[in-house]
């Protein structure tokens, strides 16, 4: 078997990174190499290809599902002009339940209602089960058993978190910021266009004094990126 120097394998690590479509874990980065290097040895090679990247327009990311290539926040918009059409657009009701699942989990669809003190529409769990950001992982020992709800790694890779503890904090925050905290400290790429006024009213205490419409709310949609493979997600990737 050939004895591969370290600059030659950082080379066909960063290859390997530079061309995957998703990210890849530290098991698929050992396959790399017959998995003769341990996981340790991979983590050093990641630290020098990181380390060879800095200054550079794209960075090597930790994510909660492996690591990746992806554009720097301070180039992203300038390359979004070559693709100026508008991502997927979400409404009030859709991020605060999207919030409420990522702070509170596990969940149930009961426990976002009493939160958010109106209906879930089905529709709107099925629009973040069918975008990966949310999931069912269980049931609630309860009547009816009721599915628990909880956030993927999909959703934390979307942000640009390795895990859940990275979200921004919750101290000190009324409940409707707490829950979608200003949004402004999410990452360029999943910044919404729209001031945070459009999203959640300063002048609320909380969520429970929004409009009990058949979706919750209806002020202006939110608008997030297009999913993974999409020409304005934030991913790099050099493969055709």
């Amino acid at each position: 078997m050939e004895v591969l120097n370290q600059q030659d394998a950082s080379r066909i690590l960063e290859a390997a990174l530079l061309c995957a479509h998703e990210p890849l874990s530290l098991r698929d980065l050992r396959q790399l190499f017959d998995n003769t290097l341990s996981a340790d040895a991979i983590r050093a090679l990641l630290a020098e290809v990181s380390l060879q990247w800095q200054g550079r327009g794209v960075e090597l990311r930790e994510l909660a599902s492996g690591w990746r290539f992806q554009t720097r926040p301070d180039v992203q918009a300038h390359l979004d002009r070559l693709h100026p059409e508008k991502p997927p657009k979400y409404s009030r009701a859709t991020l605060e339940t999207l919030a409420i699942i990522a702070y509170k989990q596990p969940v149930t669809r009961g426990d976002i209602e009493d939160i958010r003190g109106v209906t879930v529409s089905a529709n709107i769990i099925k629009q973040l089960e069918d975008r990966g950001w949310v999931e069912v992982i269980g049931h609630r020992d309860a009547p009816g058993r009721p599915a628990l709800f909880a956030t993927t790694r999909h959703f934390l890779d979307d942000l640009g978190l390795a895990t859940l503890s990275q979200l921004p904090t919750l101290e000190g925050m009324p409940l409707g910021q707490a829950l979608l905290p200003g949004l402004e400290d999410l990452p360029p790429e999943l910044a919404p266009t729209e001031p945070p006024e459009a999203v959640v009213d300063a002048s609320q205490d909380s969520l429970l004094a929004v409009d009990p419409s058949e979706e919750g709310v209806k002020s202006a949609p939110v608008d997030l990126p297009a999913p993974d493979g999409a020409p304005d997600s934030p991913h790099f990737s050099s493969a055709p």
